[in-house]
């Protein structure tokens, strides 16, 4: 049975339930009381446990099977709560995200082994429950079973392996397994079964045969022999794992001259555990995982999807009516049916765009726990407010945007906000502040990273620039704030006096820039002493279709983004003068800076001997500069399309766009010419 159609369904629900999870512990951690908190990590450490067994990840349904039982003891007032606790249940959280995270890049669970917290998570049962309720292998709790128990006929071929596999080292197992009687789909439950086994063990013998069970011809019980390295009591944990099985009867068995004799409990444990440590399993799962096709998926309100279909609809019906236009037809009637056409095509556009629309929590929900471990990290006491969460970007934002938003918010805490000493001398609250808000405007997006700590301090940036030779010593003093500020982009850039796991090694900032950038965007920061400091990011709300300008240059038609054009002025080419080898040109009482675009483009310039020049004026958050085109075409708009990987190194192109008669045409990254 195939069961990888269910992967994609089970890694994005898993995610959904590890982030509830990461939510209420936050939540519980700081109302210990909540028992409503209790219950809902609780179903949800038992809802991932059916669902990692029923795919037959054993290591995740072991794990969250452990943590029921903490859970459990918590809900009922045998455990009190603690921030230990709470510390390990988050541990166990990251494991939980590690292994999803792997079964999403191959399939598989990978070799990482969560015993170590099984270890800490039965310590805290041990402390104050009383230790009937963990899982003791003994022969008290191992029903005592006869050979006959076990219904199986063991063949010459079965005993060659077995005594083969004896003398290698391995151990061999009989079971017999019990389906319950509520189970509906015994062969799917049987192939659970098998898979998980054959991970760490050979199966060599079956009663009835494969097939039978393949076709659902038994009963609900089968028997299996097996060979394998792990334990007796490892192997009883995997199989505890799965659900909808009622009874586990495991013999441990060896060949001793033609007949099979059972073997002390206790000795296979000891044996067990002496081979436990080398895990061949963990080699064989590795060699037999594939990469799973996961797509990226979205999910969409009905409602949308509804009107998406009507104007589909719409649209079949105007191809009908355009058909039967024919060449006589009247030309009124050709006209009122491109206008319907056009506004149910603008329909449709908007109806898509709000498909790949999804709000911005899903960056936002990693935060909360990011914050809260760094302030324990470096013993600050800070607080996050987020707001605006419910603003909706286009998908493709959403998943380029976090890794910026983690540098932000790591800069803010580790270089803005002061320790709580130095708050208190400063008369502030001991509480450090870092505010997460995001809204819409216009056709962009805001996202700000606000702390209310020190500021940054422009006199050290200055001197680490010297310092680093990115600035003469001259430069520096007639440098201005926001030129200082500017800096901390640049790669390799740091402040920070020593490195550490968080700082130091001047990676932060410059990928923040290179990435918003990427996406269109721009960044921002504004600073205050003592004050504390915002980086403002602004992301177009689509990267799909832009409204651009249509320009001249040469005999080349170009496309600028009209989100990035401030106005379109004319300017007399004799006012044109050159500053440090940069032409100028006054305008509203400041220096604006002129670029050509035929030089920058190599195309041939047609505005030789012209007075008047057509000047598209451009900016990039507080920075303007003037473009020279030669005509204006008009505002259009435009589908990007990708240059493709062997012309993605142009950085004046942001990409093509394939306008109505077919002609392709560039359109210009201003960001990079800024």
């Amino acid at each position: 049975m195939d069961m990888s159609q269910y992967l994609e369904i089970f890694i994005e629900e898993s995610k959904e339930h590890l982030q509830n999870m990461n939510q209420s512990l936050l939540e519980l951690e700081n109302d210990n009381n909540e028992l409503g908190l209790l219950n809902d990590i609780f179903r949800v450490a038992h809802t991932l446990k059916g669902m990692s067994g029923t795919m037959g990840y054993s290591r995740l349904a072991s794990l969250t099977h452990e943590m029921e039982n903490v859970l459990q003891s918590l809900r009922s007032n045998e455990l009190k709560i603690n921030g230990g606790i709470i510390d390990i249940l988050f541990e166990c959280l990251d494991t939980l995200e590690g292994y999803i995270s792997e079964i999403e890049k191959t399939g598989d669970e990978g070799s990482n082994d969560s015993q170590g917290l099984i270890v800490k998570l039965n310590g805290i049962m041990a402390s104050d429950v009383d230790l009937k309720d963990q899982v003791i292998l003994s022969n008290e709790v191992l029903p005592s079973l006869h050979e006959e128990a076990i219904n199986i006929e063991i063949e010459d071929f079965s005993k060659n392996a077995i005594e083969k596999a004896s003398l290698e080292g391995h151990n061999c197992f009989k079971l017999k397994i019990v389906l319950s009687p509520n189970c509906m789909l015994k062969s799917a439950r049987a192939f659970i079964i098998f898979n998980t086994l054959e991970r760490d063990c050979e199966i060599i013998k079956s009663n009835p045969s494969v097939e039978d069970i393949e076709d659902e011809n038994f009963d609900l019980s089968f028997d299996l022999i097996l060979i394998s390295k792990l334990s007796l009591e490892d192997i009883k944990k995997e199989i505890d794992s799965i659900s909808e099985i009622d009874e586990v009867h495991i013999q441990p068995v060896t060949i001793n001259g033609p007949a099979f004799r059972m073997e002390s409990v206790q000795q296979e444990e000891s044996t067990g555990n002496q081979e436990e440590q080398e895990r061949p399993g963990d080699e064989k799962r590795s060699s037999k995982s594939k990469k799973p096709t996961v797509g990226k998926t979205v999910r969409v309100d009905i409602d949308r999807l509804d009107n998406l279909m009507n104007l589909v609809s719409e649209l079949i019906i105007i191809k009908t009516r355009l058909e039967d236009i024919d060449d006589s037809g009247k030309k009124n009637n050709m006209n009122e049916a491109i206008e319907y056409l056009e506004r149910i095509t603008t329909s449709l556009h908007d109806a898509v765009m709000k498909v790949r629309m999804v709000p911005i929590e899903r960056v936002f929900n990693r935060f909360p726990r990011m914050v809260r471990d760094l302030s324990k990290e470096l013993g600050k006491d800070i607080e996050l407010f987020m707001s605006g969460e419910e603003t909706e970007v286009d998908r493709t934002v959403i998943d380029e945007i976090g890794d910026p938003l983690i540098h932000c918010i790591r800069n803010s805490i580790d270089h803005g906000i002061e320790d709580p000493e130095t708050r208190r001398t400063l008369g502030k609250r001991e509480f450090g502040t870092v505010k997460l808000v995001a809204y819409p405007d216009g056709n962009s997006v805001v996202i700000e990273v606000e702390d209310d700590g020190q500021g940054i301090n422009i006199e050290k940036v200055k001197s680490k620039a010297v310092q680093n030779g990115l600035l003469k010593k001259e430069e520096a003093e007639i440098l201005d704030d926001k030129e200082a500020v500017n800096l901390l982009f640049h790669p390799g850039f740091s402040t920070a006096d020593k490195i550490s796991d968080i700082s130091g090694r001047g990676v932060g900032l410059d990928v923040v820039k290179t990435k918003i950038e990427s996406l269109g965007g721009v960044v921002e920061v504004q600073t205050a002493k003592s004050k504390g400091s915002k980086f403002v990011i602004r992301l177009p709300l689509t990267l799909a279709i832009i409204q651009a300008l249509l320009v001249n240059v040469g005999s080349e038609k170009y496309a600028i983004p009209l989100s990035s054009i401030k106005e379109i002025v004319t300017i007399k080419a004799s006012t044109i003068r050159k500053v440090q080898n940069q032409e100028v040109v006054l305008y509203r009482n400041t220096t604006l800076p002129i670029l050509r675009m035929n030089q920058i483009l190599q195309v041939v310039d047609s505005n030789q001997g012209k007075e008047d020049l057509t000047v598209v004026v451009v900016r990039k958050g507080e920075k303007t500069a003037g473009f020279i085109v030669d005509n204006l075409i008009g505002q259009q708009e435009i589908v990007i399309k990708s240059l493709g990987k062997f012309l993605s190194g142009i950085k004046v192109i942001a990409g093509a766009t394939i306008l109505g008669n077919g002609q392709v045409a560039l359109i210009v990254d201003t960001n990079s010419l800024l």
